[in-house]
């Protein structure tokens, strides 16, 4: 009897996990079709799952246009520092919360906490006029540092978990041979770190490739500007060129997709381990 419910709820789950695959895919592979269609057959009924006139018009659009290609650069440009920055700055922080205790380290726990509950678009208006006053608007360094501020207290949340998972004698084996804390962390704890440090890194590039609200609202040009801004630039006063934002929206989701794919079996790793000790 008892093998026989474990079956069924087997069954079902499988069943649940198939219909579960079908409706998050769903989108992505109607995006995916609408991307070779003409705009006439994208919202026709019936619905044309694969057209007759199956083109790459809408990518050979994209491609001949100079400020598309500018927002994939500024979009790459400005995941890649920010990428680089949150892992630099979360390593040091989350190492000194993992490792020493100090005068405030509650209270700037708690803070760092609590920033992930304030909703991003409350801080939308103040932020506006922080950048303005600090002469950064519609620059790089707008977005690099608003990305930096969404990204770094999860990053250092998530690493210091991780750190914590590891032993001190890892360090004082380090020291013992007469090196430096900087050295331990460095030579040893920071490639043992590899899952956290990827997983942190995948989701800081995803927050900054995807983010839209703050990308549009702090740049005016087009220089500056990075792919989702320039997806809601397709919608025209008089008519949207559904196929070139589908298109678009396919050749800006692939470099997530694929980091994801090269990567899927650090992030899952990096995502749970943290979770052993905390």
């Amino acid at each position: 009897m008892v093998g026989e419910n474990k079956r069924y709820i087997k069954v079902i789950a499988i069943f649940l996990l198939i219909v579960g695959t079908i409706f998050s895919g769903f989108p992505i592979l109607w995006m995916f079709l609408n991307s070779f269609k003409p705009n006439s057959e994208i919202f026709a009924w019936p619905p044309v799952w694969i057209s007759e006139r199956f083109m790459f018009d809408a990518y050979v659009e994209i491609f001949r246009n100079p400020e598309m290609i500018r927002f994939f650069v500024n979009s790459y440009f400005v995941a890649f520092v920010v990428v680089i920055l949150t892992l630099a700055i979360s390593i040091l922080a989350s190492y000194s919360f993992s490792r020493f205790n100090f005068p405030g380290k509650k209270v700037i726990n708690t803070i760092i906490v609590s920033v992930q509950a304030v909703p991003p678009i409350t801080l939308l208006i103040p932020y506006l006029s922080l950048i303005v006053t600090l002469k950064l608007y519609n620059t790089y360094g707008a977005l690099i540092l608003t990305y930096l501020l969404f990204t770094l207290p999860y990053a250092i949340i998530m690493m210091t978990g991780y750190y914590n998972t590891l032993p001190e004698d890892l360090d004082e084996a380090v020291m013992m041979d007469g090196g430096s804390r900087f050295r331990a962390l460095w030579n040893v704890l920071v490639p043992i770190s590899v899952p956290g440090l990827v997983s942190v890194g995948m989701y800081t590039f995803m927050l900054s490739w995807n983010e839209y609200l703050f990308a549009l609202a702090l740049t005016k040009t087009n220089e500056f500007r990075t792919v989702p801004v320039g997806i809601s630039l397709l919608m025209g006063q008089h008519a949207y060129e559904w196929n070139q934002m589908m298109a678009m929206s396919v050749l800006g989701s692939l470099p997530v997709l694929i980091l994801f794919l090269i990567f899927q079996r650090y992030f899952i790793a990096g995502m749970t381990s943290g979770a052993v000790k905390n």
